[in-house]
């Protein structure tokens, strides 16, 4: 949590917000909050996360507007883009080779979330400017793939997909929001209960009873390559890592053929002179902490190649410390607000959180009828306000220009949160514009356009001036910046 200094504002009650309301200002999340709950923060060690309390810390840094969404789930609200495409995509892994997990707690340990995946102690995924710290043991999770090593050790089914919503703090633009949703899933196979222990085979048997299906596909690769991409050596065998390949080719290519049939046909109803490409996918190799050999999938879309999920064998060390040695098989991750946003067409990534039913309406039905998919109508684009903040950064930081300093005292996320805990959702983007290094002093200076629009009406411009003055009061009082 972001700490809080003793000020008159302790002494302000709910009595100053309804004095603010009766004259037309209306508070930003960030001001209710410090007016409501200052006092209680000063002397509380504590945070509740969807009706649990848990200890905090000095690396206690998750936000109140991050806290108060995190009841939403928006991948279990029926008729939700999100959850429609939880639907779509649950439709080609079908029960009960695949259990759908989509209600698990997104409070995790740091264990879970990071060291049963194999990330290393200096990944730069752990840092306290990319992931929400509820304390130094606990945290949101950053990826469904949290609960991956959990899932194997219950060993429920012979494949699995959780759905969740994951949390990160990152840059602020139409694409990017610190909470997002993701679909982990996993099929495996067991040694101990295949005939005569031929992994592989049983693996080209059941990839055999898939579906086809006739789209271009772009693999120049091997399965696996020593150097560039190598198979587990040391536990599969060159025909196991073939076949595990293979399946999971063809499962995830069939996958991006669903989305992308239903992308199609909401374009021919929203345009019916709509002439498409013909569908074309490619497989790159890649790296990730806990699968090998690993790919990305890209589709070819809208003229250019679009990274649609990672995927990989699974490394054999998830099995054995889950406690299911005797097992193998693969892994993807794929977003599930992008294929969303591709989906329906939706111009900004604000809209899944909007309440406003004429963002909600035009889903209504969805869920109960896939083949009414169409495409997201916009309803109003309200005008924008962009204005600047320019600031030094502290001299004692290493950012600012002190050598000695922390060079993780700053980050841009760090600018990033505190914008959102001021205005929200009000907030399109922030994008840095300028930077100076004086030549003499090696102070640093930073200077952020700040682009307040409203997705559900007109922001005037007092509202804004007061929304940007409490952003560089907030810049100060966090960061110990110098406004310019």
């Amino acid at each position: 949590m972001w700490p809080t200094r003793p000020s008159t504002l302790c002494l302000r009650s709910t009595a100053h917000i309804n004095r603010l309301i009766l004259h037309g200002h209306y508070p930003t999340p960030y001001l209710y909050h410090r007016l409501v709950t200052t006092q209680h923060r000063l002397s509380s060690s504590t945070t509740t996360i969807n009706g649990t309390t848990y200890k905090t810390d000095a690396l206690s840094n998750v936000p109140h507007n991050i806290i108060d969404k995190v009841p939403r789930k928006l991948h279990l609200q029926k008729n939700h883009p999100v959850y429609i495409t939880r639907q779509i995509i649950e439709s080609v892994f079908p029960a009960p080779t695949y259990k759908y997990h989509n209600d698990f707690n997104p409070v995790v340990t740091t264990h879970q979330n990071f060291d049963s995946l194999g990330f290393p102690k200096d990944h730069p995924g752990r840092a306290k400017s990319d992931t929400y710290y509820i304390n130094g043991d606990t945290l949101l999770r950053t990826h469904t793939s949290a609960h991956q090593a959990d899932v194997f050790r219950a060993n429920l089914s012979d494949g699995y997909l959780i759905s969740a919503d994951v949390y990160r703090r990152d840059e602020i633009d139409r694409s990017h929001y610190p909470i997002f949703h993701q679909m982990e899933g996993a099929r495996s196979w067991d040694r101990a209960k295949v005939s005569n222990g031929d992994v592989a085979a049983a693996i080209w048997s059941d990839l055999e009873k898939l579906p086809t299906h006739s789209i271009k596909v772009q693999d120049p690769n091997p399965p696996f390559h020593d150097e560039r991409n190598p198979r587990q050596a040391e536990h599969h065998s060159p025909a196991e890592a073939e076949a595990i390949a293979a399946h999971l080719k063809r499962s995830l290519e069939l996958m991006v053929v669903e989305i992308f049939t239903r992308a199609k046909a909401a374009a021919v109803k929203a345009d019916p002179n709509f002439v498409d490409e013909p569908l074309q996918v490619r497989w790159v190799e890649a790296y990730f902490p806990f699968t090998s050999p690993s790919w990305e999938l890209e589709v070819y879309y809208n003229g250019d190649w679009l990274e649609v999920l990672g995927c990989g064998v699974v490394k054999q060390d998830l099995y054995i410390n889950a406690g299911v040695p005797s097992q193998l098989g693969w892994a993807f991750g794929i977003g599930l607000d992008r294929i969303a946003m591709l989906l329906f067409q939706i111009p900004d990534i604000r809209l899944f959180w909007s309440q406003d039913e004429r963002f909600l309406n035009q889903f209504e039905g969805v869920s109960d009828d896939l083949g009414s998919l169409r495409r997201f109508v916009p309803f109003s684009k309200y005008p924008s306000c962009a204005k600047d903040v320019s600031f030094w950064l502290r001299s004692s930081s290493a950012a600012g220009g002190n050598t000695k300093a922390n060079i993780h005292d700053f980050h841009e996320n760090d600018v990033m949160e505190i914008v959102r805990s001021v205005a929200g959702d009000v907030v399109e983007d922030v994008k840095l514009v300028d930077e100076f290094t004086h030549p003499k002093t090696g102070r640093r200076s930073m200077c952020y356009r700040i682009n307040y629009r409203s997705l559900e009406r007109t922001l005037t411009n007092a509202e804004t001036n007061d929304m940007h003055d409490e952003v560089n009061k907030a810049l100060v009082e966090k960061l110990g910046v110098e406004i310019r």
